[in-house]
């Protein structure tokens, strides 16, 4: 074989021509103190604010301080294994989660690691914890309702699709518990929830989630677990993730409904990063910017125009006070922030009410345009007639002859109190809603004793579903009470009531279910 010159040369210059000369350029500072979860970093010059920077052991920091000579950074992952020289490398990418529908049904953390043992999550989205609210023009008013299944807060305090309705109350008061029958409310109705629990036990969120699965609510879920066991940064971006996954599906043109239990955690896990970076504290040690902290959260929930897609994030933040205390500083943050708030209390829980709602201080700021008309039709005057029995059962227990108005106002209150009365994980639709509270506010329970209430309304319930249907159904259709559909109800009611009297509880409630 004979080598031709001509061909090596030409060969030669061609891969000449090919070749690139590339330099890697990656930016590397070092680890000069760390300690409880926080590292000072010096060499970054260039980091920016919420930057992810990768540190030895598969370790995660987050830049929250630009200083002058170096860079704060809380650590996410096993922080005590980074020691003082250490390098740390810019990832060039402010933090962000995967988002989309491959992470319903599952349990992450707050950066979408699962923690279910089902397998890696297959996505390839990805979303900014940190987004910028939208502005005014690109959100409609808050009127299409989004039904919790309990009743008394779908008739006194309604919340809208978009809306941001606080539920505050002690521990132990049933906060979670009508974060949870909303959620397995939604069941069917196109509305994906995410549950963030921020700083609570595992076990805790476990059985939590059990109960969903029990409920079948899973199959419209993402739970979000920041537990008491993480570190505070973890919870501090906990909500913030969740929201980011709600709003991905938000910009879609769907529904989401994001719950935050609860935001007096996450307030605390800020305030422990902030004073670990020595940040200047304010009132309660918090830092000054506690206010932003969740203002920035909450006002991402909102209800899109019809230009944008029309999709909502709807948002029921949870605070936990102490001992009834709203005025506290975080509670009082939130309550502004906020579109209302569903007030909770010891003494009406630890009495048997529940949900233990205060009518007086709760309130929903949309109202009315968050129900449906036939149950703003109803449920119009339940609010001041729960009121007014409330300031007469104080007064009552001091007087001791009352006037007959009197006497019927507290016998009508006691009866809308049991009618309001609801178990958990047994959330009612709205149009049996509307029927049973017409029945309530119209009298017809004012002979029945109140023992008797719960188990009444719960066989008129079924006798109007099997032998009345057709009045539920156009509820449900129409959205309103027409006059010939009430004349119908009312009748419907007056002979089942007769029914229940000429029998006794029991053979009515056979009678009405055969």
């Amino acid at each position: 074989m004979k080598l031709r010159p001509e061909e090596i040369t030409s060969v030669l210059k061609s891969r000449i021509k090919q070749y690139e000369t590339g330099v890697d350029f990656q930016e590397v500072g070092t680890v000069v103190q760390v300690g409880d979860g926080v590292a000072r970093i010096q060499g970054l010059e260039n980091a920016v604010a919420s930057e992810m920077l990768e540190l030895p052991h598969n370790v995660i920091g987050l830049v929250l301080n630009l200083e002058e000579d170096s860079i704060g950074a809380v650590l996410m992952g096993e922080d005590t294994l980074i020691k003082e020289g250490d390098l740390v490398k810019r990832t060039g990418n402010v933090i962000q989660v995967p988002v989309g529908e491959a992470l319903i049904g599952r349990v992450v953390n707050p950066l979408g690691v699962p923690l279910d043992d089902k397998g890696p999550i297959e996505t390839n989205s990805f979303r900014q914890v940190e987004f910028k609210a939208p502005g005014v023009i690109r959100r409609q008013p808050v009127k299409e309702p989004l039904q919790t299944g309990i009743k008394a807060i779908d008739s006194m305090i309604p919340i809208g699709r978009g809306q941001r309705e606080l539920i505050i109350g002690d521990r132990g008061t049933g906060k979670t518990a009508i974060a949870l029958d909303a959620i397995i409310n939604q069941k069917g109705q196109d509305v994906v929830c995410i549950y963030v629990a921020i700083g609570q036990k595992a076990s805790t969120v476990a059985s939590l989630v059990a109960r969903l699965e029990e409920h079948g609510a899973m199959d419209y879920t993402i739970v979000i677990m920041a537990s008491a066991s993480t570190g505070a940064p973890m919870r501090y971006i906990a909500p913030y993730a969740g929201c980011a996954m709600g709003e991905y599906f938000t910009y879609q043109g769907k529904h989401a409904l994001c719950i935050y239990d609860d935001l007096t955690k996450h307030a605390d896990a800020y305030r422990q990063m902030s004073l670990l970076l020595r940040r200047p504290p304010g009132r309660e040690a918090f830092p000054g910017d506690i206010f932003y902290l969740h203002s920035r959260l909450l006002e991402r929930a909102c209800k899109l125009s019809d230009k944008e897609g029309g999709g909502s994030l709807t948002a029921l933040p949870i605070i936990q006070t102490q001992a009834g205390d709203v005025s506290a500083y975080i509670p009082t943050n939130v309550i502004s922030i906020t579109d209302g708030q569903i007030f909770l209390e010891s003494d009406l829980f630890y009495s048997g009410i529940r949900p233990a709602i205060n009518v007086g201080i709760s309130v929903s700021r949309v109202g009315g345009n968050a129900q449906i008309k036939a149950m703003r039709k109803v449920a119009g005057s339940l609010r001041l007639d729960l009121s007014q029995f409330r300031d007469l059962e104080a007064f009552a227990k001091f007087g001791s002859e009352l006037d007959q108005d009197t006497l019927d106002t507290l016998s009508r209150g006691e009866r809308l109190v049991a009618t309001l009365n609801q178990p958990q994980f047994m959330p009612w639709a709205v149009e049996d809603q509307v029927m049973i509270i017409f029945s309530a506010t119209q009298g017809y329970l004012d002979d029945i004793p109140v023992a008797q209430v719960s188990r009444f309304n719960d066989t008129l319930r079924s006798h109007l579903t099997s032998n009345h249907a057709e009045i539920g159904i156009d509820i449900a259709a129409t959205k309103v009470l027409s006059d010939d559909m009430e004349a119908k109800l009312r009748a419907a009611i007056v002979g089942f009531k007769e029914l229940w009297t000429s029998l006794s509880g029991e053979a009515a409630e056979t009678h009405s279910l055969g």
